[in-house]
C-alpha cells in the first residue's frame, strides 16, 4: 500500500476493537461485533450481523475473523479496495487472510527496542517478525505504520530542526525501560514481625 492509496477508514479499522458483545442486541445469539463498514466511519465502528441488516444494507462491509486470538480479514474481501501487495498472506481454514495488526514476537523480550532480526530470510520492516515469503510487512498495521513513518520523515526533512524528533524518540523509549525494570520484583521483601 502506497501513501497515495491509503483510505481514510484504514486507521479506524486498525484501532477498532472487535468481538465484543453488541450493545444493541444483548439478548440475541451470535451478537459479536465482527463487522466493519468502510463507508460510514461513524460509531459504532464494529457491529454485529443484526446491525448490518438494518443500518448498512447497501454499504461495503468486511467481516473480521479470529485466528489464534488475532484479528484477520480475508484477502478476497479486501484486495479490491486496499493494496495489500506488500503484506504477508496466510492460509487459515482454506482461506487466504492478512493480519490486521502486529502480533507479539515469539521470543521473550521485555524491552520493545530489542526487536532483532531473526534468522529468517524475510522479515517485517517494522516489527522484524519472520515472514514466510518475500513480503515487506507482516500485517496491515505494520504497512500503515511504515507509511506514517515515511510521512514523518518527509516532514522532518523539510524542517530545519531535523535532530529534534530523534531526540524525542530516545526520551520516549527511556520510561519504558525504567518501567520494565521496575516490574521485575513484586516489592521489597519484609520479614514477619516477632511476637
Amino acid at each position: 500500500m502506497k501513501r497515495e492509496t491509503v483510505p481514510s477508514w484504514l486507521e479506524l479499522l486498525l484501532t477498532t476493537q472487535f468481538f465484543t458483545t453488541c450493545a444493541n442486541h444483548l439478548l440475541a445469539t451470535r451478537n459479536e461485533c465482527n463487522l466493519f463498514c468502510t463507508e460510514c466511519e461513524a460509531p459504532p465502528t464494529a457491529f454485529c450481523g443484526y446491525c448490518l441488516s438494518s443500518d448498512h444494507a447497501t454499504h461495503r462491509v468486511i467481516q473480521i475473523r479470529r485466528s489464534s486470538y488475532h484479528d484477520v480479514v480475508r484477502v478476497s474481501e479486501i484486495e479490491d479496495i486496499l493494496d495489500i501487495s506488500d503484506v504477508q498472506t496466510y492460509i487459515i481454514n482454506s482461506a487466504r487472510v492478512v493480519y490486521l495488526n502486529e502480533r507479539r514476537q515469539q521470543r521473550s523480550c521485555r524491552v520493545s527496542s530489542c526487536k532483532a532480526p531473526s534468522s529468517s530470510a524475510h522479515n517485517c520492516e517494522i516489527c522484524s517478525r519472520a515472514l514466510l515469503d518475500p513480503f515487506r510487512f507482516c500485517s496491515l498495521g505494520c504497512n500503515f505504520n511504515a507509511i506514517k513513518k515515511d510521512m514523518n520523515c518527509d516532514s522532518a526533512g523539510s524542517s530545519t530542526t531535523i535532530d529534534k524528533p530523534s531526540g524525542n524518540d530516545e526520551n520516549e523509549e527511556e520510561p519504558s525501560r525504567k518501567r520494565s525494570a521496575r516490574h521485575r520484583r513484586k516489592g521489597i521483601p519484609q520479614r514477619a514481625p516477632f511476637f
